[in-house]
């Protein structure tokens, strides 16, 4: 069974879900994939544009989340799996809208875990590196309408992904699929799983940055507190 979805319409979403209930009879999982990347600097992204972004990214993943949780939580179970990003960690020029929202969606997915977590329902992100899918290709992917060409990194940015990165990506789409069947059939599943070996070098990295800034700045961050 297939159900086309507008994913900013709530009615359009209820209608999906409630034919699908009425087809199986019970709904256990929801895989909040859908989703678009936008290469552009913060200069170049136009309002509309990155409403857009979030509307699809962000807002539309809340929809489908709070219009199934009640269906889970009457059933005493249920996995959200939010298909987040490694770019949900670790943002970089020219991501700044796309790591935005799923920066975004990481922190609705750490509190969403912890609030149904005692309904039986888990919440599982899932974090990729770069996946080998038609994801850098057509409309999966959206530049600036308006260029802002003083951004040499940035424009490099949108060629390299364009044209040296789409098709060589590490992730293989199947393996992903998988892990994600195996997850799903935990009683206690994880919060996040990063998939792929870029996303765990870049994760780390991330980590080591944080840890080196938090350790410079740190007599900085305890002179503000009220004296002892």
């Amino acid at each position: 069974m297939a159900s086309e979805v507008d994913l900013v319409d709530e009615n359009s979403i209820k209608q999906a879900v409630s034919a699908g209930i009425e087809k199986f009879g019970s709904i256990n999982v929801l895989v909040n994939n859908a989703g678009f990347g936008m290469i552009g600097g913060i200069e170049e992204v136009t309002n509309e544009e990155a409403r857009q972004s979030f509307d699809v990214n962000v807002f539309g993943i809340l929809n489908t989340t709070r219009i199934l949780l009640p269906h889970f939580r009457k059933n005493g179970t249920g996995h959200i799996f939010n298909i987040s990003s490694v770019f949900g960690l670790i943002s970089g020029p020219g991501w700044g809208i796309y790591c935005g929202a799923k920066f975004a969606l990481e922190g609705i997915s750490e509190a969403l875990a912890q609030e149904v977590k005692d309904f039986g329902i888990n919440t599982t992100i899932i974090e990729p590196g770069y996946v080998r899918t038609n994801f850098l290709e057509g409309d999966s992917i959206q530049t600036p309408a308006t260029p802002v060409g003083v951004y040499d990194t940035i424009q490099e940015e949108k060629r390299k992904h364009l044209e040296d990165i789409s098709g060589n990506q590490l992730g293989d789409p199947q393996k992903i699929a998988e892990a994600i069947i195996e997850l799903s059939k935990k009683e206690n599943a994880p919060m996040r799983v990063l998939l792929g070996s870029d996303a765990l070098q870049l994760a780390n990295y991330k980590v080591q940055m944080l840890t080196e800034g938090f350790e410079a700045n740190k007599e900085m961050t305890l002179s503000t507190d009220f004296a002892s």
